[in-house]
């Protein structure tokens, strides 16, 4: 069989402690690594974590669960995929961060990896998922790190919850099945939902503004049902540079408590030519939470309904 070998490395103006602390808390690569969309620690003991990771490979969107063994005194952080997503037979490697000053270090990103069957052709796809995936997550690991101060201010998150009188099942359903969102949704104009592989979907939809206009986005979702869908998008507005977030829902003896969680990282860029000459950061915050949070909000106000009439239904 044939194992490639490769390595990509970048240099960080931050000390190495901080972007070792950074690649160790997994969680945050939603927010930190262009490609991946989620991450789900599976378990945790000591120092040695299994994770699994949704993200985009070649613009497709794959999942793997890994195992990582994390060494804060080498500042070293090694990882082994445990189920690797075809064509890939095998896959692993390591974070190795370098102090080069008290301000400055050099990341290297080291990968070994098989195909299935040795197939030339899918071992040029790993190569090329890999080298871009590489080089993506470089380079948006050295903008997060040097710009960590200056962007504290531009990310933010809010909720969105609504009580209802209904099951989780009915209201995740509802949630779930974005591809009838157009015919449940007056803000859903348009709706394309792939789910070619279970629990890992691609929505592009197109959504109605209060001004009449529309605007087209793209997200990939990963779905846990009936309590939770997480999300990733990835054809952003022009005011943010992040979207990520997720649904939520949790039954107790008086229905369910369904919510709408977003992440946000604005684009200063494009504050101006949005919004106006002299519109402010401060501005550009409220504009984007009203107009996430006025979806969201009509979203869930339509579970509720979907779920308590079922709920209803179910009684008489």
């Amino acid at each position: 069989m044939t194992t490639r070998e490769v390595e990509h490395e970048i240099t960080v103006s931050a000390p190495a402690e901080a972007v070792y602390r950074l690649i160790a808390e997994v969680g945050n690569w939603p927010r930190i690594f262009p490609p991946t969309i989620y991450v789900d620690q599976v378990e945790r003991d000591g120092d040695t974590e299994r994770i699994r990771i949704w993200a985009s490979a070649n613009g497709e969107a794959k999942d793997w669960t890994s195992r990582r063994t994390l060494d804060p005194v080498r500042l070293r952080v090694g990882f082994r995929q445990e189920v690797p997503a075809a064509p890939v037979a095998a896959m692993g490697g390591a974070w190795i961060i370098e102090p080069r000053s008290e301000t400055e270090s050099r990341v290297r990103l080291l990968h070994d990896y098989r195909a299935i069957d040795d197939a030339p052709d899918s071992l040029e796809w790993i190569d090329r998922a890999v080298d871009r995936n590489s080089r993506s997550e470089l380079a948006a690991l050295k903008e997060n790190v040097e710009l960590a101060h200056a962007a504290e201010d531009l990310t933010f998150s809010f909720e969105d919850t609504v009580r209802i009188a209904g099951s989780a099942k009915d209201v995740y359903d509802f949630v779930n099945e974005a591809d009838r969102w157009s015919e449940r949704l007056p803000h859903v104009a348009k709706v394309r939902l792939e789910e070619d592989t279970p629990g890992l979907q691609t929505l592009e939809m197109d959504t109605r503004a209060k001004d009449g206009s529309t605007h087209t986005t793209k997200s990939y979702r990963v779905t846990f049902p009936p309590h939770r869908i997480a999300y990733k998008q990835v054809t952003l507005p022009a005011l943010m540079t992040l979207h990520t977030g997720y649904w939520t829902f949790t039954e107790d003896d008086g229905g369910t408590v369904a919510s709408s969680q977003h992440t946000v990282t604005l684009n200063t860029a494009n504050i101006a030519r949005v919004l106006g000459t002299g519109a402010t950061v401060e501005d550009a915050r409220a504009y984007v939470r009203t107009a996430l949070s006025t979806n969201s909000t009509a979203t869930l106000g339509h579970a509720k309904r979907y779920a308590e009439e079922r709920a209803a239904g179910r009684r008489d």
